[in-house]
């Protein structure tokens, strides 16, 4: 494989390595929030709050960008693509091939926001559940 490949690849493996801890961890906390107090639930909201309003941009940027590429791929005609290949114009080539890496790049990078939004979402559900809980108990009282 040629070193560009190579490099793309293994920026493509770190990312997904991300996504895959970031699931685990997102796991991890799912599975060990109904042990947790109505306090630390709503800590950890906090954080989890925090973290996804500091990234918010960011993540509102890689959505932009992904309409985008997704936009711009589709006026890319296969009939194009194959006209470039047949007359070997190198550089429309390798536009095309840097789109599609940055394209997978900021897909990537999408998930790993995906699933910080999932993680807030689920201890907002678990937070609204122990709460419907609290009244429950303090209604039969």
């Amino acid at each position: 494989m040629t070193t560009v490949i190579d490099n793309f690849t293994k920026n493509l493996h770190d990312n997904l390595e991300a996504v895959e801890e970031r699931v685990k961890s997102l796991r991890e906390s799912i599975q060990s929030a109904p042990k947790k107090t109505q306090v630390e639930i709503e800590s950890q909201l906090d954080e989890a709050k925090a973290k996804l309003d500091a990234k918010k941009k960011e993540f509102h940027d890689y959505r932009a960008k992904l309409k985008a590429q997704f936009e711009e791929k589709e006026s890319e005609v296969k009939s194009h693509v194959e006209e470039w290949k047949t007359s070997r114009k190198v550089k429309k080539l390798e536009h095309r091939a840097d789109k599609a890496e940055n394209h997978a790049a900021t897909a990537t990078l999408e998930a790993i926001a995906t699933i910080e939004e999932a993680e807030k979402a689920t201890l907002e559900a678990i937070a609204a559940r122990l709460d419907a809980e609290a009244a429950a108990v303090t209604t039969k009282k």
